[in-house]
């Protein structure tokens, strides 16, 4: 299977490390946004083209999917042209900033009925997964979720601390998320949402801190801290308090509540949860389904962020 991948930036290099260990998978095309950084990047990783056009990796005939890492405010129109391309595509998380995107992309992909995921990772990181076993063997049942999500951003820089050309945010990127998440392992939608964010950065125009509570359909709970102001620790941190044992699950790892690590080794074939996102787009087009986290199944978490937005005034 021969792929393009537009984003050569930090998350961009993390798929390509993933894509370097999947059986039978090329990167043939890479898209960046400047030529020369572009072309250094294709050449550690020893693909053959590289562009700053999206367009000329998708007219190559070759070309059989795309993964998209590119700033969120691109991502709804460059998923829809993927698949008016005839390209299945893996959109990086946030499938968009507003729910009408999402809607749109979601209608394209019934059009045409390709592949479209979205990089939703916490449903593949091993120390998630492990959880979501247990709860669907009957063996746990959350009663809250506690998450925190801190990075010290007070300039436009990105996770290695290279200059952005594009603005993140809080609510659209990363609350998205801990919202999909806290669905996904409740099995039930959100009926009350609540969020409150503080002033905006006068430079970057975002809120740098914000408050969000959700409710699940039975009455589980969920409660999540949002910064860009902290100065470390730095990263997302989620506290599944349950019925059955409380557990923090960090990015890949578990431990229990009283912060001894669980091996969860044997959960799947990697303990990185980025290659097992991109393995499973990889085997969802192979096997011709839907796969985990695809736009139908994370839309829901798109509906919830619009009502916090509207909600936050």
């Amino acid at each position: 299977m021969k792929l393009a991948l537009a984003g050569a930036g930090a998350f961009g290099e993390k798929h390509l490390d993933a894509l370097k260990l999947i059986d039978g998978v090329e990167v043939v095309s890479l898209v960046g946004r400047t030529l020369e950084k572009t072309k250094a990047i294709a050449d550690k990783y020893g693909i053959g083209h590289a562009t700053e056009n999206l367009d000329e990796a998708l007219a190559r005939a070759e070309v059989d999917a795309v993964l998209l890492c590119t700033p969120t405010q691109m991502h709804a129109a460059q998923a829809i042209a993927c698949m008016d391309a005839g390209k299945h595509v893996m959109v990086e998380i946030p499938l968009a900033d507003s729910w009408a995107d999402a809607q749109a992309v979601m209608r394209k992909q019934r059009e045409t009925g390709l592949v479209c995921m979205v990089g939703h990772t916490r449903r593949f990181n091993p120390s998630h997964q492990w959880v979501h076993r247990r709860i669907t063997k009957g063996e746990l049942s959350i009663q809250q979720m506690d998450v925190q999500t801190y990075f010290f951003r007070r300039t436009n820089t990105n996770a290695k601390g290279d200059a952005r050309s594009w603005t993140d945010h809080l609510l659209w990127h990363h609350a998205a998320h801990t919202v999909d998440l806290f669905q996904y392992q409740t099995g039930e939608k959100v009926v009350t949402a609540n969020a409150i964010q503080g002033p905006l950065h006068p430079v970057l125009g975002i809120a740098m801190d914000m408050s969000i509570q959700l409710k699940s359909e039975s009455g589980k709970i969920c409660t999540l801290s949002l910064s860009f102001n902290n100065d470390g620790p730095l990263g997302t941190f989620f506290r599944y308090i349950c019925d059955n044992g409380t557990y923090l699950a960090r990015y890949d790892d578990l431990f229990d509540g009283r912060d001894q690590k669980i091996d969860v080794s044997k959960v799947d074939v990697s303990n990185n949860g980025i290659e097992l996102q991109d393995r499973e787009f990889i085997a969802a087009i192979r096997e011709r389904r839907e796969p985990n986290a695809s736009v139908a199944q994370v839309l829901p978490c798109y509906e919830v962020l619009h009502q916090l937005e509207a909600g936050m005034g």
